[in-house]
């Protein structure tokens, strides 16, 4: 197999494994949570609305009809909603294989969620660090176990400032600026934490990915809908997009703290491979403060 060429049916048998999908009920998650259904992996769909996810899944089940895969509600905006969706999970199940923190906010107006955050940063980066920490027991527990996060090639232009991380009041505020911070925040996050996994001699690793020009739902509003009509012709379907994703999710020859997007010019589309990310997101300082910041305002310690 050309590592140029990897696909969907380069997926390993996925019986017995365990996968969440954060915000699978369309775009990449939905066709990542597919794939992994159609290779025998008990999936939960985790998303915020239910009604949405439940037509996905059962779109899953009319082209799968024996999937192995359910809908776990979950709200990336709340604590609260985090600590349920653990809460459920782990009243039905003993293991995870894999953690996709998919679900993501793009280039939203400045609003806070229920806990006091900044959207873009809460929901993107907040939510899946303190739903990777609140599931962390099992990720250890599960040998080989791994936890891909989903960023996005609009890192590069991301500023982590973290005496006004969550732009108080609104101060400093950008739709795309608070975007790319968060996108940051993902890569500074999956790189501590393998190296955390590391330290702590965990089997475990710790991926990126980027799903390059997609057309997925992420970006709303009138102006990027308008933009998206323009982009039609210029991106590539969320089931490529997903591909990223997916390979780092099983690939066997993938490792700890690897960055993977599409192959293509300028990263925009094509199959998936090992990528670089930016200066910035190797800044282990920055990660370590992240990481304690983090802890603070989720009020989820790990535990290492």
């Amino acid at each position: 197999m050309s590592d140029s060429k990897w696909t969907a049916e380069d997926i390993p048998d996925l019986r017995g494994k365990v996968v969440i999908v954060t915000g699978a009920n369309s775009g990449i998650g939905f066709e990542a949570a597919k794939e992994f259904a159609r290779k025998g992996a008990e999936t939960i769909l985790a998303c915020r609305n239910m009604e949405k996810a439940t037509k996905a899944l059962d779109r899953i089940r009319g082209e799968i009809p024996d999937t192995k895969a359910e809908v776990i509600q979950l709200d990336l905006a709340s604590l609260k909603s985090i600590h349920k969706f653990v809460e459920n999970f782990k009243r039905d199940y003993s293991r995870l294989d894999v953690l996709v923190n998919n679900a993501g906010i793009m280039a939203a107006p400045y609003r806070i969620t229920e806990d006091g955050f900044e959207s873009q940063v809460g929901v993107n980066h907040l939510g899946h660090f303190a739903l990777t920490g609140l599931l962390l027991d099992y990720l250890i527990k599960t040998n080989g176990a791994r936890v891909v996060n989903v960023s996005s090639s609009g890192h590069w232009s991301g500023e982590m400032d973290l005496d006004n991380f969550l732009y108080e009041k609104g101060r400093g505020y950008s739709r795309f600026g608070a975007y790319a911070r968060s996108k940051l925040a993902n890569l500074l996050f999956t790189y501590e934490l393998d190296r955390r996994f590391k330290r702590a001699n965990v089997d475990a690793i710790a991926i990126a990915v980027h799903p390059g020009a997609s057309n997925t739902n992420l970006m709303r509003g009138w102006y990027v809908q308008i933009l998206k009509i323009f982009a039609y012709f210029f991106t590539q379907s969320a089931a490529m997009g997903a591909l990223p994703t997916i390979r780092a999710a099983v690939d066997p020859d993938v490792k700890g703290a690897d960055y993977y997007g599409p192959g293509g010019r300028g990263e925009r589309f094509g199959y998936p491979m090992r990528v670089e990310s930016s200066e910035a997101s190797h800044n282990e300082g920055d990660a370590e403060k992240l990481w304690e910041v983090s802890e603070k305002l989720t009020g989820v310690k790990y535990l290492f």
